[in-house]
């Protein structure tokens, strides 16, 4: 999933007006409210088409930080 969000931010970057980060996965996890593909909540997936390009700009530097701490969760843990 980490190669496929990169991969959607920076094309979505390239686009004007700046594109969606979706990845076509399009469901919502329980616990974090976070989409299992792009990792917007369900209020930044509503509201991505109103948006100025400079919101949807921070919206992507807060999924790269959600991106980060889903893969440090992920990790198994280092053995002394």
């Amino acid at each position: 999933m980490t190669a496929a969000l990169e991969t959607s931010i920076a094309f979505a970057k390239t686009l004007e007006p700046v594109g969606s980060p979706c990845t076509d996965v399009c469901k919502l996890d329980l616990q974090t409210g976070f989409c299992l593909g792009c990792l917007r909540t369900r209020e930044e997936i509503k509201a991505w088409r109103t948006l100025p390009n400079e919101d949807k700009l921070r919206v992507f530097d807060l999924l790269l930080v959600r991106l980060a701490d889903r893969g440090a969760c992920e990790r198994p843990a280092e053995s002394p």
